[in-house]
C-alpha cells in the first residue's frame, strides 16, 4: 500500500482525537486512502471521512499520537485502501490493516480489492441451504450453522466465547462433499494472550494452513479496529467467490468495533444515539454482516460467526439489539452454567438459528434431526420450570414425571451440552446424544417426534 502519485497538501488546520482536519483541499473523494507524512519522514495511513468547504476530515489509522499541526502533510493517494489477494494468503498471519506479522514476505498479489467489498446483488443470492459440521453438539444439534448464513455468538466478558471460537475455527467441516473448506479468522482489539491462544491452537491442529488470521490487538489503535472486518471479509469473498473454497469467517470480539467506531463519532462532534454510539450503528454494522452468503453460479460461500461480548450480559444493549435484527439467529452463552463449569455454556432457550431447517434434514442431516432436536428444546424447557418449581415446594412435592424432566434438565446439561475443548463430535454421535436425553422420558411424553422415528431410535433407559 505504497504511495504513488497523488496530490501533497501540507496545511494542517487541526488535530483531534483520531482525525486529522486538512485545509486547502480542492480535490479529494470519500473514503480515499491518504498517507499522513511527518517531518521525521514516518507515514501513516488514513481515509477521508468528510469533505466539502475546502477541508477534508482524514482518520488516521495508526492514530495521531506525536503528530504535530506544524510540519505534518497530507498526501491523497486517488484511490481507495486495497488488500492485495492470492491463494498464498492461506497459511499466513496479519495484523489488523493487512500487513504480515508472521516473520515472512508479502503475499504475492494477483489482484488488489477495494476493502469495502463490492455489494451483492439481492437478485443473485442464493438460499443458504447446505449443513456445516462444527464438531460442537449443542451448535450442530439444535442451532444448525448452515452455509453462507450469519449466526453470532453472544457472549459476556470472561465467558468461554474465544476458546469455542478457536474450536469452531479448527473443526469446522462441511461434511459429504471434497469442496475445499478454509478460516478466515479476524480478531479486533483482543489481548495479546488471547492472540497466541488463537494462533497455537490452529497451529497445533494443522488447521492453520487452511486459515488466514488477522490479529488486532489491545495496545494497537483503536482506529485500525475499524478496517480489520473489512479486511477478513475482504479476503474471504477472494477464496470464497474467485477460487470457489467455503469459507467460515469468525469475528471476535464486535463490542471492540463498535467502541471504535463510537470513538470516531465523539471526535466528529456528532449528535449521539443510543448509549453514546453513532445514530447509523446499524447502518455500519450491515456493512459488515450482509458480506456473507452464497452467490448464483458461484461454487463457493462466505458463512459469518461474529462473536461480541454484551456489556454487563445485557442482550438489550445496542450491539448484541441491532446485531440480532441483522443475523440469522444468535447463540446466547448462559452466565449460570459458565459458573457450574459447562462448557460450552450455551444457553439454549435464548439462543436459536433462523435458517437451521433448511440445512438439516434428509440428505443433509438425518431424517429425525428436526424433531428430536424440538424435543430436546420442549424437554429442557419444562424441566428448568419443575427445577423451579421444586425450589418452591421442594422435590417431595413432585409427581413421577416431573423427577423424570428433573433428570432430563440433568442429562442435558451434562452428557449432551457438556464436551471437551478438543472433542469433535459427528452430526451422528451428537444426534444419538439428544436420544440419549430424550429416552429419559416415557414414550407418551414424547409429542415433537413421529412413531416412526421412536420406534428406530428411543432407547429405554
Amino acid at each position: 500500500m505504497s504511495a504513488q502519485g497523488g496530490v501533497q497538501y501540507s496545511k494542517i488546520a487541526e488535530i483531534k482525537g483520531p482525525l486529522v482536519v486538512v485545509d486547502g483541499v480542492d480535490s479529494a473523494a470519500f473514503d480515499e486512502l491518504v498517507e499522513i507524512q511527518t517531518t521525521e519522514g514516518e507515514r501513516r495511513l488514513g481515509k477521508v471521512l468528510e469533505v466539502g468547504n475546502g477541508k477534508a476530515i482524514v482518520q488516521v489509522f495508526e492514530g495521531t499520537t506525536g503528530l504535530s499541526v506544524s510540519g505534518t502533510s497530507a498526501k491523497f493517494m486517488g484511490k481507495v485502501m486495497e488488500m492485495p489477494v492470492s491463494e498464498e494468503v492461506l497459511g499466513r498471519v496479519f495484523d489488523g490493516l493487512g500487513r504480515p506479522i508472521d516473520g515472512l514476505p508479502d503475499p504475492i498479489a494477483s489482484k488488489f480489492l477495494d476493502i469495502n467489498g463490492e455489494p451483492m446483488n439481492p437478485e443473485q443470492r442464493e438460499y443458504p441451504r447446505d449443513f456445516i459440521q462444527t464438531g460442537v453438539s449443542v451448535i450442530d444439534g439444535m442451532l444448525t450453522l448452515v452455509r453462507g448464513q450469519k449466526l453470532p455468538i453472544f457472549s459476556g466478558s470472561g465467558m468461554s466465547h474465544n476458546i469455542l471460537a478457536a474450536q469452531i475455527a479448527r473443526q469446522a467441516a462441511v461434511v459429504g462433499t471434497t469442496d475445499e473448506f478454509a478460516v478466515v479468522f479476524a480478531a479486533i482489539g483482543v489481548q495479546y494472550s488471547e492472540a497466541e491462544y488463537f494462533k497455537r491452537s490452529l497451529e497445533e491442529s494443522g488447521a492453520l494452513k487452511r486459515s488466514v488470521l488477522f490479529l488486532n490487538l489491545a495496545d494497537d489503535p483503536a482506529i485500525e479496529r475499524i478496517i480489520t472486518p473489512r479486511v477478513a471479509l475482504t479476503v474471504a469473498e477472494y477464496l470464497a467467490y474467485d477460487l470457489g473454497m467455503h469459507v467460515l469467517v469468525i469475528l471476535t470480539d464486535m463490542t471492540n468495533y463498535a467502541e471504535a467506531l463510537r470513538e470516531i463519532s465523539a471526535a466528529r462532534e456528532e449528535v449521539p444515539g443510543r448509549k453514546g454510539y453513532p445514530g447509523y450503528l446499524y447502518t455500519d454494522l450491515s456493512t459488515i454482516y450482509e458480506r456473507a452468503g452464497r452467490l448464483h453460479g458461484r461454487k463457493g460461500s462466505v458463512t459469518q460467526m461474529p462473536i461480541l461480548t454484551m456489556p454487563s450480559d445485557d442482550i438489550t444493549h445496542p450491539i448484541p439489539d441491532l446485531t440480532g435484527y441483522i443475523t440469522e439467529g444468535q447463540i446466547v452463552l448462559g452466565r449460570d452454567l459458565f459458573r457450574q463449569g459447562v462448557y460450552p455454556p450455551v444457553n439454549i432457550l435464548m439462543s436459536l438459528s433462523r435458517i437451521m431447517k433448511d440445512g438439516i434434514g434428509e440428505g443433509r442431516t438425518r431424517a429425525d434431526h428436526q424433531e428430536v432436536s424440538n424435543q430436546n428444546y420442549d424437554a429442557y424447557s419444562r424441566s428448568q420450570e419443575v427445577r423451579a418449581l421444586a425450589g418452591i415446594v421442594g422435590k417431595a412435592g413432585l409427581t413421577g414425571v416431573d423427577l423424570k424432566y428433573l433428570e432430563v434438565g440433568d442429562s442435558f446439561e451434562k452428557d449432551f451440552l457438556t464436551q471437551a475443548v478438543d472433542e469433535n463430535r459427528t452430526i451422528e454421535e451428537t444426534l444419538s446424544l439428544q436420544w440419549k436425553v430424550v429416552s429419559l422420558l416415557p414414550k407418551n411424553e414424547l409429542t415433537k417426534v413421529k412413531d416412526k422415528f421412536i420406534d428406530q431410535y428411543y432407547k429405554e433407559r
